[in-house]
């Protein structure tokens, strides 16, 4: 090739490289999508935490305002609710049923409740309005549950998420309602992403003033490979490990090239 020839020859590349650049900065950027859930179907859970794993909860289970809790399949998170002011109960964890077996709530019966604390000797109480903040071990896709305030009928409930980095990733609002009707008419916020980066949500509502509850938290998460398909992997690897090593020793000059 000579001078002449080469010289096109990378112009040719070189325009090319200068077109495909073009296109590549041209082309829309994949938008991260994140959603309100208001069903908890909708989120398509495969793992929860149910509150009565922190413990016996009759009458009721005080927990400290920060504390651990294990999912179903074994996902820790960590769970963080402001110290109560004076006169105000630390977080509990009831049953809601019909009385005297329970408390009851617009939850639906035989749920166990999350509450962020109250001073009972008052009506309408005063009580700790949180936040209540979940953080995972590891990110997940979604999570969401049902959300009530104690003794007052009508709020707004908020759910925030962010990444591991604390970046925020969205941030969403829906009307509740709370009543004594074990009716299962409490309001489910949850939030959905479309990849496992949720590392913690905050839980919030518009009373500045009032306890707040929560039911079972419903996870959205990357299921984890079992332990059999990982060593199916693992062997298979060696496997292909050990074929390379045998047939490099015996034939030196053969190339895989598969």
């Amino acid at each position: 090739m000579n001078i002449q020839s080469l010289g096109f020859s990378v112009n040719g590349f070189t325009a090319a490289g200068v077109v495909l650049t073009t296109i590549l900065t041209t082309l829309p950027t994949p938008v991260q999508a994140i959603t309100l859930v208001t069903q908890r179907t909708a989120l398509n859970g495969n793992d929860s935490v149910e509150w009565s794993s922190l413990g016996k909860v009759f009458p009721a289970a005080v927990l400290p305002s920060s504390f651990d809790a294990t999912s179903e399949v074994g996902l820790g998170l960590k769970v963080q609710i402001p110290p109560p002011t004076p006169g105000i109960t630390p977080p509990l964890v009831f049953q809601t049923l019909p009385p005297p077996h329970g408390i009851p709530t617009n939850f639906a019966p035989g749920d166990f409740i999350l509450f962020t604390g109250l001073n009972p000797a008052i009506f309408p109480s005063p009580g700790n309005p949180g936040s209540l903040t979940i953080t995972f071990d590891t990110p997940v896709k979604g999570a969401g549950t049902q959300i009530a305030v104690d003794d007052t009928f009508s709020f707004t409930a908020f759910v925030t998420a962010f990444d591991a980095n604390d970046t925020l990733l969205g941030s969403f609002s829906v009307p509740g309602t709370s009543s004594i009707e074990l009716d299962n008419s409490a309001a489910f916020l949850g939030i959905l992403s479309d990849k496992p980066n949720i590392k913690r949500v905050v839980y919030s509502t518009s009373e500045s003033d009032r306890a707040f509850a929560i039911n079972t938290l419903s996870l959205n998460t990357v299921p984890v490979p079992e332990p059999s398909s990982l060593a199916a992997l693992a062997l298979l690897g060696l496997g292909a490990l050990t074929r390379a090593c045998w047939v490099s020793f015996l034939n030196p000059t053969y190339k895989d090239d598969k």
